[in-house]
């Protein structure tokens, strides 16, 4: 069996600001400790107040809350943007290059169903890909 990943050449990927990933179906946007601290201090906020404003705990973990659609708390609907783009969490940091999307072809053709930027824009390189993967191994 081959240990060169099927993404060995590259995958193109660019961002098109669409918000896709931050809207539709509930789900869960992890944040640690730094993430935080450092969307807290970007806000202006102490990490007390931010969490009682957008965390919520799920089990041992903490994520950011949703609006009842299932959009992001700091996805501003109208401008189709991240209030919170230049502290956002690691997990939409590292979209789309997640284990879960890159574990076959067929698997990242899925996530280009929901994804305009993927399979469009600049050649990332595998070594660029792998650093993002194992930063956010979903």
């Amino acid at each position: 069996m081959s240990t060169t990943p099927w993404y060995h050449a590259g995958l193109r990927f660019e961002c098109t600001q669409c918000g896709n990933c931050c809207t539709g179906a509930p789900g869960y946007v992890w944040v640690n400790k730094e993430e935080i601290e450092g969307l807290a201090a970007l806000l202006k906020l102490d990490v007390e107040e931010f969490e009682k404003r957008y965390v919520r705990q799920v089990g041992i973990r903490k994520s950011l809350i949703e609006f009842p659609n299932g959009d992001c708390i700091f996805f501003h609907a109208e401008s189709r943007t991240c209030q919170v783009y230049q502290r956002r969490p690691r997990q939409c940091r590292t979209w789309p290059f997640w284990n879960s999307n890159l574990s076959s072809p067929e698997a990242w053709e899925r996530a280009e169903g929901h994804c305009p930027g993927c399979n469009r824009g600049k050649l990332v390189t595998l070594e660029k890909i792998e650093e993002q993967r194992k930063v956010m191994p979903l």
